[in-house]
């Protein structure tokens, strides 16, 4: 069965120059875009862009920054919620800066299958660490992360060794809600 990109999606990748076979190249799933109107701010961005997620992910994301700081290590957000256009705008501007696809695609989703649509993903650093850098795997944040997030629904989307062909991404997140309970 063929997959068939909402039309939004498909003039976003047209106007790009985003092959029609992107997503099954990668075996990426498309990710809809979350009602912007629904989601919560919890942090803004040195830039002045609100960085927002879907309640029961910013409510998650308090507990589990608010844990790590009482172990003595701050979690900053540092990108959230990201809309189509959006996205579309980060592909459009490297392509503008020279880069190719291939490279954008190495760190940057197409529009339609980036996490960040969904308001449940979530960039994080650490003071010292908010240009999401490999080097952020090498902080004690990341350490307490990789031990604890699971306990609060987030998940590491880009480990090492990742087969989507996107480069290792310590600093992104995604929240999970938890499976119902079976019984």
């Amino acid at each position: 069965m063929t997959f068939v990109l909402p039309p939004t999606v498909a003039d976003y990748h047209r106007q790009l120059g985003i092959p029609p076979t992107y997503a099954a190249d990668r075996g990426l799933p498309f990710h809809a875009e979350a009602d912007e109107s629904a989601l919560v701010e919890v942090a803004v961005s040195p830039e002045g862009r609100s960085i927002k997620l879907v309640p029961p992910a910013a409510a998650a994301w308090r507990r589990m920054q608010a844990d790590a700081a009482v172990a003595g290590l701050p979690l900053i957000a540092v990108s959230g919620f990201r809309s189509l256009a959006r996205q579309a705008g980060i592909v459009r501007d490297k392509l503008a800066a020279g880069q190719t696809l291939d490279a954008i695609f190495r760190y940057v989703a197409a529009p339609g299958f980036s996490e960040h649509h969904t308001g449940r993903a979530i960039d994080i650093g650490t003071p010292g660490h908010l240009d999401l850098e490999e080097n952020f795997a090498e902080t004690a944040a990341f350490a307490w992360l990789d031990r604890h997030a699971a306990g609060y629904g987030f998940r590491l989307s880009y480990p090492r060794g990742t087969t989507h062909g996107i480069g290792y991404e310590p600093w992104h997140w995604c929240w999970h809600p938890a499976p119902p309970a079976s019984g």
